[in-house]
């Protein structure tokens, strides 16, 4: 029963939405459908799913081809990697990081194969800072410095490769690797830990910048 109190007390409006707010919201729901379906998704599917008119989503975006390239642009946005990367404590022991960071690349690449085996190769382009992932496993890997064969820069580049290639299902299938697998790999190798050695002169890759795979590339 409304009491009188509750009757004459003013309603609180819903604050409306900002158009960016919206435009937001729509792309979250646009991204689970794009995995699903690929380009092929519907207005109508991504209407009930953004829980909108139909013609709110041509409001926002003109067209649809805009709508997905705008999902496809958040879903590779490499930021979130960096900022999970970021919060590793340098503190930790250093199989636990080599861990945490493994964890986080392979998933980050199983991610965008994902993506990349529905919306074929052609994708907008995603702002990348070559090298800001190697900065950042390097502070990460930085109180081990002298134990390290290889600089942590170079480090951070063994572990990409590792990873990367490790979320390959066609060179994994039926000898699949944990990331407790990986992380040995990486500390011990197949026959136990190498001594100490000076660290090489970086060697210049023969492979030319622009030949990095799309793959690759959103890792950065």
């Amino acid at each position: 029963m409304i009491t009188g109190e509750e009757a004459a007390a003013p309603r609180m409006r819903a604050q409306p939405m900002s158009a960016e707010d919206r435009k937001a919201m729509i792309v979250d729901a646009v991204i689970p459908l794009l995995l699903e379906h690929g380009r092929g998704m519907t207005s109508r599917q991504i209407a009930e799913a953004a829980g909108i008119a139909e013609g709110t989503i041509f409001r926002a975006f003109g067209d649809k081809e805009t709508l997905v390239q705008a999902a496809i642009e958040k879903y590779l946005d490499p930021e979130p990697l960096r900022e999970a990367l970021r919060s590793i404590d340098p503190a930790l022991p250093l199989e636990n990081k080599v861990r945490a960071i493994i964890l986080l690349l392979r998933e980050r690449f199983h991610s965008v194969m994902r993506i990349m085996s529905v919306i074929g190769p052609q994708r907008p382009p995603v702002p990348q800072e070559r090298g800001e992932f190697a900065r950042i496993i390097a502070h990460i890997l930085e109180p081990e410095t002298r134990e390290l064969n290889w600089p942590p820069e170079r480090v951070a580049h063994v572990l990409r490769l590792i990873s990367f290639s490790s979320a390959f299902p066609a060179l994994n299938e039926g000898i699949e690797f944990s990331v407790d697998d990986l992380a040995r790999m990486v500390l011990v190798g197949i026959a136990g830990s190498s001594p100490h050695v000076s660290h090489p002169a970086p060697r210049h890759s023969t492979t030319p910048d622009n030949l990095t795979s799309p793959t690759e590339a959103s890792c950065s």
